[in-house]
C-alpha cells in the first residue's frame, strides 16, 4: 500500500479523510498516550461501519506503513495491484471482536 501512495498516516489525515467518506482498513496503535489523542476514530470508523483494529506499538506500525516515524493510526486503502491481500487482511479485521 505504501508504494501505491495508499496509506493515509497519523490522526488529522485520517480522520479528515473518514470524514470525506473514504473506505479503508483503519489501525490504531495500543500504546499512544494520552488516548484523548485518537480515542474518536474507533466511534468514527464504527459509525460509518469501516473495519479497524488495535496492535500494540505504534513504532511497528510506523515501519510497517514506509515510514521511519511511528505512527499512531493508519489507513490502508483499497489498490488493485494488492487487492488480494486487502480483502485477506479485512476478513482477519472484521473476524474480530469489537473492544470493550
Amino acid at each position: 500500500a505504501a508504494k501505491h501512495k495508499q496509506i493515509r498516516r497519523g490522526v488529522k489525515e485520517v480522520q479528515k479523510f473518514i470524514n470525506k467518506g473514504e473506505k479503508g482498513i483503519t489501525v490504531l496503535a495500543g500504546d499512544t498516550l494520552p488516548i484523548d489523542v485518537y480515542c474518536h476514530i474507533p466511534i468514527m470508523c464504527e459509525d460509518r461501519s469501516l473495519p479497524y483494529a488495535y496492535v500494540p506499538s505504534k513504532s511497528v506500525r510506523g515501519w510497517g506503513s514506509g515510514s521511519k516515524r511511528p505512527t499512531c493510526v493508519i489507513m490502508i486503502k483499497p489498490h488493485e495491484e494488492y487487492q488480494e491481500t486487502y480483502d485477506e487482511c479485512l476478513g482477519e479485521v472484521e473476524a474480530l471482536p469489537l473492544p470493550l
